[in-house]
């Protein structure tokens, strides 16, 4: 088991600027299967798989919808990008030290290009993405295949994410988490969820990285 210090980061909504992407593509989805689910409803629950959140906005399992949102979150990607400073923040971390694992529930395809978009390749040393668990968030076992991936030690581990569905995932191995509101959750639902702090974005992680969680963690 890896002494290192090591940081799971999400990348939706944390890294890259895409939350609001799914959302209109879910919304749409909904409109093709002949279902109105207001976008007030489907926002909160991006973070999620989207097997889980399929089941929770209608009531029911569709591969339908979820088909359907593939298709309509395709154009989105070419405009996908990543956060001011993201990469900067992961190279950051890997020059003090950090193993530095992506873990996301996007499919392998996905995260590839969502990994362009970052342009940060050399600091990741790991990445996890939803083809390789049997359950997404917020199920832990997105969080708990990278631990087992890199061999990292739990109490050397943070999760950095943007949703309450990260904290609840990370939770669930006692991991704590760094979140960032940039994927549209309130600083109070991810306090309330657990979140150890809060940040703005990562930019502003990366600027009081010091004096951070994560910081100490790294020089500890």
């Amino acid at each position: 088991m890896s002494k290192r210090p090591s940081v799971l980061v999400d990348v939706d909504g944390t890294l890259v600027d895409s939350n609001y992407f799914h959302v209109v593509a879910w919304w749409r989805a909904f409109q093709d299967i002949g279902e109105e689910v207001p976008m007030s409803r489907i926002h909160p629950m991006i973070g999620m798989g989207s097997d889980q959140l399929v089941h929770r906005l209608i009531g029911r399992e569709s591969e339908e919808a979820s088909d359907a949102h593939s298709r309509h979150y395709e154009p989105f990607k070419d405009e996908i990008k990543a956060f001011p400073q993201a990469a900067e923040f992961l190279r950051e971390l890997a020059r003090r030290g950090a193993r530095v694992l992506l873990a996301s529930s996007a499919d392998e395809k996905d995260l590839e290009r969502l990994r362009e978009a970052i342009g940060a390749d050399d600091a990741i040393e790991e990445t996890v993405s939803k083809g390789e668990v049997e359950h997404s968030k917020p199920s832990p076992d997105i969080f708990e295949a990278a631990m087992k991936k890199a061999g990292l030690d739990p109490a050397r581990t943070l999760v950095v994410g943007d949703t309450p569905w990260d904290v609840e995932a990370a939770g669930e191995l006692d991991l704590e988490v760094v979140g960032v509101l940039t994927g549209g959750a309130t600083r109070v639902q991810l306090e309330e969820a657990g979140a150890v702090e809060v940040y703005e974005d990562v930019a502003e992680l990366l600027a009081r990285l010091d004096e951070s969680r994560l910081g100490k963690l790294i020089a500890s």
